[in-house]
């Protein structure tokens, strides 16, 4: 197990915590880790861009011109895609962009990302984030503390941390059941609370294990 050290929100060292190499120390794949964002990404299309052929553009009844002596090339209907305001031969249809991802490459690809942030120490685990407040102002003097440019906070259900959260620029708040790849490989530095970091373990590392045989 790889051991971290615990800061206050004043950046003051106030103890470790064993991150277990199950979670946050496995060997990193790029690989799935890419997928995994791949997937995520597509999710969030909304798929909904339509364009219309020449069947459902309007009008186009009458021939534009005579069949010859024009010079021009025949045409039956202004509605063919060679006339301006004509239909699209291949424009996109509303579609759905979903990709499937078995589950225990999901759990994988963010034990991949874990393990990198810590290998990369750009992860900082903090004892406990208590504010008296839900001010903007706070979470920011914290986050300038330690000296974090683009940072993703994760930790449960804290309230004034999560509304305290919502207008920072380029940092972003998850509760740990919200934690996904994507969002973790997306910020330069990972901030887990102590609860953040037992939760991802447990949830991880449980799901790792093999099932027993009936």
């Amino acid at each position: 197990m790889a051991k971290v050290k615990v800061f206050n929100l004043k950046k003051q060292e106030v103890g470790e915590i064993d991150l277990p190499d199950a979670v946050f120390g496995v060997e990193v794949s790029s690989a799935i880790i890419h997928q995994a964002v791949v997937t995520q990404l597509a999710g969030r299309r909304r798929g909904t861009a339509s364009t219309k052929t020449k069947a459902e553009v309007r009008g186009g009844g009458k021939k534009p011109f005579r069949q010859k002596g024009t010079g021009n090339a025949r045409q039956g209907s202004s509605r063919s895609p060679l006339f301006p305001g004509g239909g699209e031969s291949f424009g996109p249809k509303p579609r759905s962009y979903f990709k499937t991802f078995p589950k225990k490459m999901a759990q994988a690809a963010m034990r991949s990302a874990l393990s990198d942030k810590l290998g990369s120490e750009r992860l900082i685990v903090i004892d406990d984030f208590k504010f008296a407040k839900a001010k903007t102002k706070d979470i920011a003097t914290v986050l300038g503390t330690f000296g974090l440019n683009k940072a993703l906070i994760v930790d449960g259900e804290n309230k004034n941390l999560e509304l305290a959260s919502r207008n920072l620029r380029k940092h972003k708040f998850l509760r740990t059941e919200g934690v996904n790849v994507y969002d973790v490989v997306n910020h330069e530095w990972l901030v887990l609370s102590k609860n953040a970091v037992q939760s991802l373990a447990e949830k991880l590392a449980n799901e790792k294990r093999a099932k027993p045989k009936a």
